[in-house]
């Protein structure tokens, strides 16, 4: 913390002349230490401003950064070290202490052009950033997700019931539920309770991507990919418009699945799932799919 210094303008003008001096002759170096001779007498606004604005010529951050931050925590602080203190919180990642600096510039001067210019850039380079970590953070998930089935330690038995209902991957287990598993020919206990064990001794859950709205966002990246080949007002029909037997419409309504696009961004495992669905009301669905083009999502 900056050791309290009773003002003394008087002493320190001399000190200050002196540093002006050095510096319209390009002698920085004598200029700065003129100014810190000056503060010895009087912190004034002015003179540490002076002195900070040389250091951050000189490359002095550390020093500059102290001497601009004890400005600008004095009740009004001058705009132009406001700024200069936004700018090298921004060369330090600190965008959100950058923002704060130029709001402060812009809550007293709205339309001041050179704080509303920087704080664009700020908000921009930040969102930049937050981009970059999300990319990074989605590519790391996904090489989890993708892992293939075969790789984890598990029976002949087991991975021939997931590669039956077309599971190949960890990310495909992970958005199946264990009444999904259950609902299909083969699947017993004894295997339905190795794949568990198998996910949690990596602390994942069966139907884990569906929580969080992942699953979601899943089907949209689907539909996306759907939308290069099939016509968009064909995705947008009402899933009322196939013929349905009650009992399959039963299952589109549980699952609020509204039109052909959504219909096709599920998968054989979540039908099969629900209670009383059956491979008739499965082939019928299909079916009546095929008739449009479409066709369930597959897990590959």
């Amino acid at each position: 913390m900056t050791a309290t210094v009773e003002p003394n303008p008087a002493a320190a003008k001399p000190h200050v002349d002196s540093a002006k001096k050095h510096e319209a002759e390009g002698r920085r170096d004598e200029a700065i230490a003129s100014y810190q001779t000056a503060l010895d007498h009087d912190r004034s606004c002015q003179t540490m401003f002076a002195l900070a604005r040389l250091l951050d010529q000189v490359g002095d951050d550390d020093e500059a950064l102290a001497l601009y931050e004890e400005i600008c925590y004095r009740p009004t602080p001058p705009v132009n070290a406001l700024i200069n203190l936004a700018t090298i919180y921004e060369d330090m990642g600190e965008s959100e202490r950058a923002q704060r600096c130029l709001r402060l510039v812009l809550d007293k001067y709205p339309t001041h052009p050179h704080a509303r210019m920087y704080l664009r850039d700020v908000c921009a380079v930040q969102t930049l950033s937050y981009d970059a970590q999300a990319d990074q953070q989605a590519a790391r998930r996904n090489a989890i997700l993708d892992t293939p089935i075969t790789d984890f330690e598990l029976s002949s038995r087991a991975r021939n019931c997931l590669k039956k209902v077309e599971i190949r991957t960890l990310g495909d287990l992970l958005r199946v539920t264990e009444a999904e598993l259950m609902a299909f020919k083969n699947f017993g206990d004894a295997s339905i309770n190795e794949i568990k064990a198998m996910l949690a001794s990596r602390g994942l859950r069966l139907g884990q991507a569906l929580e969080g709205g992942y699953e979601e966002s899943y089907r949209q990246d689907y539909l996306t990919k759907l939308r290069d080949t099939v016509a968009q007002d064909v995705l947008d029909t009402p899933v009322t418009s196939l013929q349905l037997t009650i009992r399959a419409r039963k299952a589109v309504q549980v699952l609020e699945i509204r039109s052909l696009g959504e219909l096709a961004c599920r998968t054989e495992a979540e039908l099969m799932g629900i209670k009383n669905f059956g491979t008739t009301s499965l082939d019928e669905i299909k079916e009546q799919l095929a008739t449009f083009g479409l066709a369930l999502r597959t897990l590959e």
